[in-house]
């Protein structure tokens, strides 16, 4: 796609944002095509952030749905349980609640979720919440790489390694900690577990030490 579209940036945003909307490729996908050595030489340029926060994005929004779902199945299912309870009373007053709750559409059986329909969505949400943490390791893991070899060669060659290519790239890391905090925030004891270790090299564990403190 790259070769074919390298000087039309929008339409490859375009077209990725279509392509993760219909599945036909994953999320993790385009990050690791991101920080691909392919894409080395378009790494400073802004329309390919604008596709790694989209992706973001899209993965957040899968979570949240699938999430929104599931609460308003169990919702539904709690509600239900409790008309055939009040029902089971054969008392006039069950009857008049459970009528009530069919009024507001809660109860309704063809709206009703089996108990093995919300196990179903756990389920789904579960493997949803997987592919986001998988998404942000790939990230992050991504960049202690390359900055750790970027850091690694300065220090060999006795260049200094604040670079503008350094300063940006340290840049985009700070902008994915601050833009998707809240999505972040929620594996962040992974992050620190499997990524952001104290052997790591102080300038990009800092930026992380700066993320959590923000949450404190």
């Amino acid at each position: 796609m790259f070769e074919l579209w390298n000087d039309h940036q929008q339409m490859m945003c375009v077209l990725i944002d279509k392509m993760l909307k219909t599945q036909i490729i994953e999320c993790s996908a385009v990050a690791n095509w991101i920080f691909s050595k392919e894409m080395s030489g378009e790494f400073t340029k802004l329309y390919l952030w604008e596709i790694l926060h989209l992706t973001i994005r899209k993965m957040s929004k899968h979570v949240s749905r699938l999430g929104r779902e599931l609460a308003e199945a169990r919702e539904r299912l709690r509600h239900a349980e409790s008309d055939s309870d009040e029902s089971e009373d054969g008392d006039g007053e069950g009857n008049n609640n459970s009528s009530k709750h069919g009024i507001s559409g809660v109860g309704d059986d063809h709206e009703k979720p089996s108990e093995d329909m919300v196990d179903r969505m756990e389920e789904r949400l579960e493997a949803a919440q997987a592919d986001q943490k998988n998404l942000f390791l790939i990230i992050f893991q991504r960049f202690i790489m390359i900055l750790s070899e970027h850091l690694v060669r300065c220090d060999t060659d006795g260049r200094d390694f604040n670079t503008h290519w350094y300063k940006w790239t340290i840049g985009r890391l700070q902008q994915v900690f601050l833009v998707h905090h809240e999505q972040v925030q929620k594996y962040s004891s992974t992050l620190e577990t499997l990524l952001f270790t104290q052997d790591l090299d102080p300038h990009i564990l800092e930026v992380f030490h700066q993320f959590t403190s923000l949450r404190a």
